[in-house]
């Protein structure tokens, strides 16, 4: 039996399974019922391995135990064991979503708090930058970052960055209005954007940022987040980002947005003319 390389790797991300399980379960496939010793052959696995990888896998619904002597082996249909995959994961996830919601209030949480607090003093303010890879990571240190906002969060991005901003970040900015933080918004405005615009127009003040090209969020003009590359250009997951914690140099970039920004258009009459 010859299976590429490229379909194994492709099954090992899909079904969460080493490089024998794979080899042994397309094998099984391709016989229906088999013994370990004639999948270890096809499969090119070592024999004193290919017993604990089928207990493996019928543990994971993959296979069933044919009774009998010899041992032999069945498939399950590849259909079934998606479902079996997917409803094991389902499970596990859960499981570990509730282990993460008992550790609140824990003793535990405290004293990681207390360990992490104790650190924060020691460090220079000067020390809390980083950078950040991916726009995964990217939107999860804005969120961060944002949701502890008390007084502004300044905001420059593209249009497709308002977009993805908007879907990704709303539930946030509606709990900052509601405490009172002050959200502006720039970034060009287009007929793309436009249903973003409206769904975040009644929560923070957005304008049009015609012509400029520019992607940062300011904190309480004291942390600074900034892209470094064209979103246009580049794939997300090698998007990059820079983050600092500097009021000298927040406040100076919110000093020039704030110049930039008396001169912009309000987004609704922006959208009047893209129309």
């Amino acid at each position: 039996m010859i299976v590429k390389d490229e379909f194994l790797s492709k099954l090992r991300r899909f079904f969460c399974l080493n490089l024998y399980e794979v080899k042994i379960w397309t094998a099984l496939l391709s016989r229906g019922v088999s013994t370990a010793g004639e999948l270890s052959d096809i499969a090119n696995v070592p024999r004193s391995r290919s017993y604990d990888v089928l207990d493996s896998l019928e543990k994971k619904g993959f296979v069933v135990n044919k009774l009998g002597k010899p041992i032999k082996y069945i498939a399950i249909p590849p259909k079934e064991v998606v479902e079996r995959v997917k409803k094991n994961l389902r499970v596990d996830a859960e499981t570990k979503v509730k282990r993460l919601n008992d550790l609140k209030g824990s003793e535990v949480l405290n004293e990681l708090n207390l360990l992490h607090t104790q650190g924060i003093e020691l460090i220079e303010p000067t020390d809390l930058s980083g950078s950040l890879k991916g726009r995964h990571n990217l939107y999860d240190h804005l969120e961060l970052t944002i949701k502890n906002a008390e007084e502004s969060v300044t905001l420059m991005t593209t249009s497709e960055g308002l977009m993805r901003k908007v879907e990704a970040l709303k539930p946030i900015f509606e709990k900052l209005k509601k405490r009172g933080v002050k959200i502006k918004i720039a970034a060009p405005i287009t007929k793309e954007c436009s249903d973003a615009v409206k769904e975040i127009s009644n929560i923070a003040e957005v304008k049009n940022a015609k012509n400029v090209n520019a992607r940062f969020c300011i904190v309480d003009g004291k942390e600074l987040t900034f892209m470094v590359l064209n979103d246009a250009e580049v794939h997300p997951t090698y998007d990059i980002g820079i983050w600092v914690n500097t009021p000298f140099f927040a406040q100076a970039l919110e000093g020039m947005f704030d110049l930039a920004w008396k001169e912009m258009t309000p987004a609704e009459k922006a959208l009047k003319t893209t129309k």
